[in-house]
């Protein structure tokens, strides 16, 4: 029975202790700096720039959401002000969204993609639509019939978006 340890014989390798051989598999274990993300990985958009969707319908909206209150559908992120906002477009989430996919209602009407600015926005038909500028939203205003125009011009353009949007999951889906 030994009560120390034995020197190790001259030329043997000596064992590393616990702790070193630890910190030598944990620092093995973290990915290399500048490593690209595995394939396969899905990465989410976040839609409006961060702003509630509900409360474009509400008195004193547009209000910009935080990551507290936070939903994925349609393969967007979306941000609420409110639990209350997030579960009302949970419940509802098409009456919420922007119509034509987000984009620049007039740049549809002219058969292209053109991204719009989340403040410039007009309700028409109870539907929320985005446009670039104010002149171009002027012109829907003054003339709502062309929101329809848009809405039918639509599906044509639909499949150029760089990432199609995804079908909403089941209401019965775990939250």
């Amino acid at each position: 029975m030994w009560l120390t340890r034995p020197d190790p014989a001259p030329g043997a390798p000596r064992r590393r202790g616990l702790a070193r051989t630890i910190a030598l598999i944990a620092a093995l274990a973290v990915p290399a700096p500048g490593r690209a993300e595995p394939t396969g990985t899905r990465i989410e958009l976040l839609t409006l720039n961060g702003f509630d969707p509900v409360s474009y319908f509400l008195e004193g909206g547009p209000l910009a959401g935080t990551a507290r209150f936070e939903l994925a559908w349609g393969g967007q992120v979306w941000r609420f002000a409110s639990g209350a906002n997030r579960e009302a477009f949970r419940d509802e989430p098409a009456a919420y969204a922007p119509r034509l996919g987000g984009f620049d209602a007039a740049g549809i009407l002219e058969g292209r993609l053109v991204e719009a600015d989340p403040l410039v926005f007009a309700v028409i038909g109870e539907r929320l639509y985005l446009f670039r500028d104010a002149e171009r939203r002027g012109r829907f205003l003054a003339n709502p019939d062309l929101a329809r125009q848009a809405e039918a011009a639509w599906p044509a353009l639909r499949g150029l978006q760089d990432v199609p949007p995804r079908d909403a999951p089941p209401r019965d889906a775990p939250r």
